[in-house]
């Protein structure tokens, strides 16, 4: 039974019920849905299909093949969860997912797969005959991978995490490149699995790119704190004589905005480096705070 599970093999029909078929491979008996079949099979016919163990612990064969197969890595799709065993993937099944054991998984909560994530994973049968999803490793994405060229940098794309790293995040993107996501390139550490947006910050000589998940500096600004990064932008000195101490009747004639507004504003884009605050000259505009004004017009 062992060298059968997982894979697609060739059986040929002993019996029947009234809902299966009852078919034989090396003394193994499958059952297989009638429902499957386009006709009425006798004994003897033959059924190529992919052999498994269903949920209620039946050996069953379907002509219905999955692409995750032992030895065949595909994605999948997290359902579920089960603590201290792993997580249940889809791969296209109407009655069986298939766990990667939690010793595969990542061992803080936050970063193991949720429901809905992305899993590529194969199959392989343990010694009492239970097929396990097996993760890929960064050979199999290197052998799947394309090679990105330069023209993609500044490129918006959507990538599946395959695998955290103490350096950084690795990626594939839905286009089949490799890219890498270093700490400082996001907010918070994605979970193993989880289908994230990028950008490329960059396209390294072996072909892989430098991802980033942060949003670009006009994105990251709300209308208040795009509105005084504009009028900075167009003040002599890119200079403006308002502070914390300024008061709410001259913030609302220049800005349109009330003060608590204002200061959640600068806090805002000093939070982002974009402007330098003085209690006596007032809130000036940076070098990076200037670009991202051009870029926010």
């Amino acid at each position: 039974m062992h060298d059968l599970l997982g894979r697609v093999i060739d059986t040929k029909v002993t019996d029947q019920n009234d809902n299966y078929y009852i078919v034989q491979r090396d003394g193994f008996a499958f059952l297989f849905d009638k429902k499957e079949a386009d006709h009425k099979l006798g004994i003897g016919a033959q059924i190529t299909g992919f052999a498994y163990e269903n949920e209620e612990h039946n050996f069953q064969i379907t002509t219905n093949i999955p692409k995750v197969q032992v030895g065949h890595y595909d994605f999948g799709t997290v359902v579920r969860s089960s603590h201290g065993l792993g997580v249940f993937v889809d791969v296209g099944l109407p009655n069986k997912d298939f766990v990667v054991s939690v010793d595969e998984l990542p061992t803080i909560d936050n970063l193991t797969p949720q429901k809905g994530d992305r899993l590529m994973i194969s199959l392989v049968v343990d010694a009492k005959d239970r097929l396990w999803g097996h993760l890929a490793d960064t050979e199999i994405f290197t052998a799947i991978s394309r090679r990105a060229t330069p023209q993609q940098k500044n490129l918006d794309t959507k990538a599946t995490v395959y695998r955290l790293k103490l350096a950084g995040t690795l990626v594939i993107t839905d286009d089949y490149y490799l890219g890498f996501v270093h700490p400082s390139e996001r907010e918070s550490e994605p979970r193993l699995g989880q289908h994230v947006d990028a950008r490329v910050i960059g396209v390294r000589p072996d072909g892989g790119l430098n991802l980033s998940l942060k949003p670009r500096s006009y994105q990251a600004i709300d209308d208040d704190a795009g509105q005084l990064l504009a009028a900075l932008a167009h003040a002599g000195s890119h200079t403006l004589p308002f502070t914390d101490k300024s008061s709410p009747d001259a913030i609302k004639d220049y800005f349109g905005i009330s003060k608590g507004q204002f200061k959640r504003a600068v806090g805002h884009l000093l939070k982002l480096r974009y402007i330098e605050q003085d209690a006596t000259t007032g809130i000036t505009l940076t070098a990076a705070g200037e670009q991202a004004a051009n870029d926010h017009q």
